[in-house]
């Protein structure tokens, strides 16, 4: 636990709302002096108090004991490495069962229409397929799933993989 970073939080925060000390004190039936300790770091505030404090403030309580920090909290993690080989299999699938069988022809339509897309056009140019599996990985950590940078670099080519990169900072990967 950084008291720093906790302090300059409560300051921050305190300083967003527009309160002064003596306000968020009132508030929160504390001292003035309390508050001061709390913004130089030289005390915690109480976990009575500290639930209040986040309400005051329009924030969690981790949000305050972590001086900011972003608590990220991944539902699983995806290899790009494992959507190329969906991908992959994907096409090979369409090939071993026939390219004109209904059941091919229905997936196919199915991604293109949901997708706006011509897949089988995307699948023939390598332009086409990092587009395909970017979009996977980005989808992927939009619902929260974690994906390694270096992974990411490894399988896309430069631009896609810059584009990827941009999402996961926004995401909080590192």
């Amino acid at each position: 636990m950084n008291l720093s970073a906790i302090a300059s939080q409560i300051a921050a925060l305190r300083k967003a709302k527009g309160l002064t000390q003596q306000e968020l004190s009132e508030r929160l039936n504390v001292t003035p002096q309390a508050v001061s300790k709390w913004e130089r770091g030289e005390t915690l505030p109480d976990v009575g108090v500290l639930v209040d404090l986040a309400n005051v403030l329009e924030t969690t309580t981790d949000n305050i004991l972590l001086g900011g920090e972003k608590v990220l909290n991944y539902k699983g993690k995806i290899s790009v490495a494992d959507i190329v080989e969906g991908i992959n299999s994907f096409e090979k699938f369409c090939k071993l069962v026939g390219q004109d069988t209904v059941l091919v022809r229905s997936a196919v339509g199915g991604i293109n229409d949901k997708m706006n897309m011509d897949i089988e056009k995307y699948l023939a140019d390598e332009h086409g397929r990092n587009a395909m599996i970017a979009e996977a990985v980005i989808e992927n950590m939009m619902e929260g799933k974690y994906v390694d940078i270096t992974d990411v670099k490894k399988h896309l080519n430069r631009h896609f993989a810059t584009v990827v990169c941009s999402y996961a900072e926004k995401y909080g990967l590192k």
